[in-house]
């Protein structure tokens, strides 16, 4: 039995953020993991550069049942102190857009300087680890794999949710909470682009590829953005935004032309080219292909501007402005950047992540009901929850 003060289960963000901070307090810490490098999900977001957290983050950029509860960690740990530990090691990096910081050169640079911040506090890390089985008697929780047990005071749990199962995602957290009999919430794929209804799906799949600037809307939540149009459905930042707020069944309302005030660009248009045709006059705003589809879908004629009078105007410039799609459903935790829902935060102090009735055991990270906005956000609450279970565990 090998005995240890502290054992993290998750080499991720926020597993390695815990476990640096234990270390640093003299704690004898051990990570595990069951894949074949540390911060696997760190290496592939952001597109290889890793989004790793955004100047604007604030706790109304999450979604939780309890919306209160990120407010300590985040307040206590701040973008801005992750930002300062990157220029400590040097790491050159860009404001993207709206807040959004990436690596100039590449993600690996994160996983570098937390693996090297990982052996300046002394943290070991066993890769490949398959756990069997996590029990608890006398104060200590003993944590076995089929080469050996591992005892410790302290078990943080921050094996993330179930996105992007091929980078080795498990429900094993949600597992282990129950086990503990902690609730946990319904969870479900969310920043995950959305799927076409079949007669959808025959019109636009031919336009894939095309990308614009839109509002998409959902249950009154709005997100200003690019929308892409795929094979399989819509994506793109706006609608990976909107996918954390709609409901199976909901309609989605994007505004195509969210930039311009449509009814005046028309009217205006109207008055300068009289006898051109809508759909040259559409194309001026909205990409060509589009335009083509929505003449084929009815969504307007196509007869010179100088036919349509006022209220055809305006009908047809809310048309645009409030088009509306059903979406299927989503592509799922394959391609889904987070896992909404999770643990419950009702069952954790937000001052340490520790668990109210079970002593030593503590959640962080995507593991628990605490969903960012896209755009760093994720990776701050990764960080956040992670440094404050490091101070306690």
């Amino acid at each position: 039995m090998q005995q240890w003060d502290v054992i993290v289960i998750g080499a991720g963000a926020a597993g390695l953020f815990s476990a640096i901070e234990a270390a640093k307090r003299g704690r004898k810490t051990l990570v595990l993991d069951n894949g074949k490098r540390i911060g696997r999900k760190i290496l592939m977001s952001g597109g290889g550069r890793c989004n790793f957290t955004n100047i604007y983050a604030s706790p109304a950029n999450y979604l939780s049942q309890n919306p209160h509860f990120c407010k300590s960690a985040l307040s206590r740990y701040t973008q801005w102190d992750f930002i300062a530990l990157v220029q400590q090691y040097g790491i050159a990096y860009h404001e993207k857009t709206l807040g959004q910081l990436f690596c100039d050169d590449s993600a690996k640079d994160i996983v570098d300087m937390l693996q090297q911040e990982c052996d300046k506090a002394g943290v070991s890390i066993a890769l490949q680890q398959d756990i069997q089985n996590v029990s608890f008697a006398d104060g200590l929780y003993t944590v076995t794999t089929p080469q050996l047990n591992r005892s410790c005071q302290s078990l943080v749990v921050a094996c993330g949710g179930l996105s992007l199962p091929n980078l080795g995602a498990t429900a094993y957290g949600f597992q282990l909470a129950e086990q503990f009999g902690l609730n946990v919430l319904p969870v479900r794929a969310a920043l995950v682009p959305l799927t076409w209804q079949p007669a959808d799906k025959a019109v636009f799949e031919e336009i894939s590829g095309v990308s614009l600037p839109v509002t998409a809307q959902a249950n009154d939540v709005v997100f200003p953005e690019d929308m892409l149009f795929t094979h399989r459905g819509l994506s793109g930042p706006a609608i990976l935004q909107i996918s954390s707020f709609w409901q199976p069944g909901d309609e989605l309302i994007i505004n195509l032309s969210p930039q311009q005030d449509l009814n005046q660009f028309l009217l205006e248009q109207q008055q300068k080219h009289p006898d051109q045709e809508l759909k040259t006059i559409l194309s001026r705003l909205l990409p060509k292909r589009l335009v083509e589809k929505l003449l084929e879908l009815n969504v307007f004629q196509n007869q010179a501007i100088k036919a349509l009078h006022g209220k055809a105007i305006q009908r047809l410039a809310d048309s645009l402005t409030h088009y509306v799609f059903k979406p299927n459903g989503t592509e799922g935790y394959r391609t889904a950047e987070v896992t909404l829902g999770g643990v419950d935060t009702n069952e954790l102090s937000s001052k340490t992540m520790e668990a109210k009735k079970q002593p030593g055991l503590y959640f962080v990270g995507e593991v628990v009901d605490v969903t960012g906005w896209l755009g760093g956000y994720n990776f701050q609450w990764a960080w956040a929850s992670g440094w404050v279970a490091g101070q306690y565990c």
